[in-house]
């Protein structure tokens, strides 16, 4: 009776290491599926973006006597985002810091450091939300509206989902940051930890490929 005891209790506890290892977690899977959805989204409008750049003569759009709608003079140098990239280096250097200080608060995590987790979250927080109020200010700042032309609208379109996921990105933080000062993640448990920051690091890479096409790439 012992033996066979024995032999049955050797033959399940493989088993059960063996189903508690091994696979990705549904939280992380379903986050990867989801960011393979908007990368499609913004490949869209970034298609956009460059039929619509490629097929016009001029590169922001210039005064010409044949615009429609009129284009002045003073808002075509307003168009002209190149001439003043700094403000737009300014968000991109806040939002990639804040993708940093996210990946802190993973690596924090994993080894059950939940204190480094609630300040690398909280820290990724406050930069996220400054980034969302530096838009705001820059928006406010341009000079041209969503209706001024091709470029305003092109413009307008990719920065403002953009800035809408960040919004989201910063409602998933908040709710990693609540749930981490409650003790609910340790160094077995944080699945959702990992989830939102790979989001995160999804609309930092988003950010910097619109900053590249708004600000650096030369205009025609």
């Amino acid at each position: 009776m012992t033996a066979s005891t024995a032999v049955v209790t050797a033959h399940e506890e493989p088993l059960a290491t063996g189903h508690a290892s091994g696979g990705i977690s549904n939280p992380i899977l379903g986050m990867i599926l989801f960011i393979c959805s908007e990368v499609m989204f913004f490949a869209g409008l970034f298609a956009a973006y460059f039929n619509v750049r490629n097929t016009a003569p001029v590169w922001p759009p210039a005064a010409s006597p044949t615009s429609v709608p009129v284009i002045t003079p003073e808002l075509a140098e307003k168009f002209n985002l190149h001439a003043e990239p700094w403000f737009g280096l300014v968000l991109t250097i806040i939002l990639v810091i804040s993708s940093f200080t996210c990946q802190l608060g993973v690596w924090a995590i994993r080894r059950g450091d939940r204190k480094g987790l609630v300040r690398a979250i909280g820290l990724t927080l406050v930069l996220g939300i400054t980034f969302l109020i530096g838009q705001a200010y820059d928006y406010s700042q341009l000079g041209f509206g969503l209706a001024d032309s091709q470029f305003g609208s092109t413009s307008y379109t990719l920065t403002g989902f953009h800035g809408a996921h960040v919004f989201g990105g910063a409602i998933m933080l908040s709710v990693v940051l609540y749930r981490a000062m409650s003790g609910q993640f340790s160094a077995q448990h944080h699945d959702a930890v990992e989830a939102t920051s790979l989001y995160w690091h999804f609309v930092d890479v988003v950010w910097v490929c619109l900053f590249s096409i708004l600000y650096i790439i030369p205009t025609k």
